[in-house]
């Protein structure tokens, strides 16, 4: 019996032991906050993926995630509903600050979270599909029944995995329902309202969450947080996926090529130009594109550098702001509010922009017609003096240099003369001035 007990004590120690390890390592793990303010789109799903396998390869405590997003693509979505289903580490979706919304792919998203926490004033719901096509062809009722139910199906399945409101699941699809926070608390929609990140750590401390059907305990007292934001190449992709940064883009892009070809050699209007479309062109691979908006914009693009060119009175300015503006209200191809382009921004960047190319056209306009004030045309006028006498060749000193003259009335040496044109040999043909006494004998 002495022996067993010994053993025991020797094995109970090394469990306690090891029980101390983990525990002192679990107190000193973070908690992983990330921020995630915009659509869902390709670049922002990166971002969260990334840090939820970050956090699970380095046990973090939690993922925080707080959340404000009109919505996004259905595909980004899904992605990141996926690893917040498969992490080990647990997962709080937070709506913040007051203010703020989880609507469409963000309901969702804060659906499939361990523990969903929103801030007073904030709301979560209307997660309707709405259809994205190309070349602005929509969804039949039968094809639309079936993409709806589909996804009542999917966001259903997600709720009662977490254990909420499977009717709620329903109505923010089917009906578009949304909720306030407290509306939301009361359907068992999501586990509390907070409002602040440490009330919001202080309220979740102890609370329970599964994992394969085992049941632990969240820990948040005083665990640290690391915050990690977008890094900057992902802060700049995610502001291209916003459809009005595009287009502003793509309208600057637009305006410095033309700038660039109406008055070459400038150089840095161009180089601009070049850059802000290539952004552009990144920005609209993640967006619905109409290609008839798209085409209607290039046709724009041509009918104002035509201008510069072609005499047409302006016929051809007037017809790249009509296309112009065509183009830019069927550029994008949704019926998502947060991807339309707001009427005011295209309004005010086609008349700029059609300012903008008048204003060129007419200074460029104008230098055409301009007299010329250097070369042969500019010496009709000139004065200057004979250097020898022109009887009635000689030469002359005009304009700091010696030219070879001709007069049709002889001319002494040092008189005064002005050149009444020059000659296809380049010589000046040159007349006398003569003094005001000469003129009044003369008649003059």
């Amino acid at each position: 019996m002495t022996a067993k007990r010994f053993v025991f004590a020797i094995v109970a120690g090394l469990l306690l032991s090891l029980t101390s390890v983990a525990v002192a390592a679990d107190a000193g793990s973070p908690i992983r906050q990330v921020t995630l303010k915009g659509s869902i789109n390709p670049v922002s799903a990166d971002y969260l993926t990334g840090q939820i396998e970050a956090a699970n390869a380095a046990g973090d405590r939690a993922v925080l995630l707080l959340l404000d997003t009109p919505g996004g693509l259905v595909t980004s979505m899904r992605e990141v509903v996926q690893a917040m289903l498969a992490s080990q580490v647990p997962i709080i979706v937070y709506v913040y600050p007051p203010g703020a919304g989880a609507a469409s792919a963000g309901a969702v998203i804060t659906l499939a979270a361990d523990f969903a926490m929103m801030a007073p004033g904030t709301n979560i719901g209307a997660a309707s599909p709405v259809s994205i096509g190309l070349g602005g062809a929509k969804m039949d009722e039968t094809m639309k029944k079936k993409v709806t139910n589909d996804f009542i199906s999917y966001v259903q399945s997600i709720a009662q995995q977490r254990g909420r409101n499977l009717q709620w699941a329903k109505e923010i699809v089917r009906d578009a329902r949304s909720s306030t926070a407290t509306e939301a608390l009361k359907l068992k929609v999501i586990d509390g309202i907070a409002d602040s990140v440490p009330a919001l750590l202080s309220q979740l401390d102890g609370q329970r969450y599964l994992r394969h059907g085992k049941e632990l305990r969240l820990k948040t007292a005083g665990a640290p947080l690391l915050k990690v934001e977008m890094s900057w190449r992902q802060s700049l992709f995610h502001a291209l996926a916003n459809p009005t940064v595009t287009y502003l883009l793509l309208m600057l892009g637009i305006l410095g090529i033309f700038f660039e070809i109406s008055q070459p050699g400038v150089i840095l209007p161009g180089a601009i130009g070049a850059i802000a479309i290539l952004l552009a062109l990144f920005g609209l691979q993640m967006l619905p594109v109409n290609i008839i908006g798209v085409l209607l914009i290039l046709l724009a693009a041509v009918l104002f550098i035509l201008e510069v060119t072609v005499t047409s009175h302006g016929m051809l300015s007037v017809g790249g702001v009509i296309s112009l503006a065509l183009g830019s209200l069927l550029l994008i191809d949704s019926e998502a509010a947060w991807l339309q382009i707001s009427r005011a921004v295209i309004a005010s960047t086609v008349g700029v922009a059609g300012a903008f190319v008048l204003l060129v056209v007419y200074a460029v306009t104008r230098s055409q017609q301009r007299t010329s004030v250097a070369g042969e045309e500019a010496m009709a006028g000139q004065r200057g003096r004979a250097v020898s006498a022109l009887d009635p060749a000689g030469r002359v000193f005009i304009a700091g240099e010696y030219w070879d003259a001709r007069s049709t009335e002889p001319v002494p040496p040092e008189a005064e003369v002005e050149v009444v044109r020059v000659g296809r040999d380049l010589t000046l043909e040159v007349r006398p001035v003569k003094s005001e006494s000469e003129l009044d004998s003369t008649g003059g």
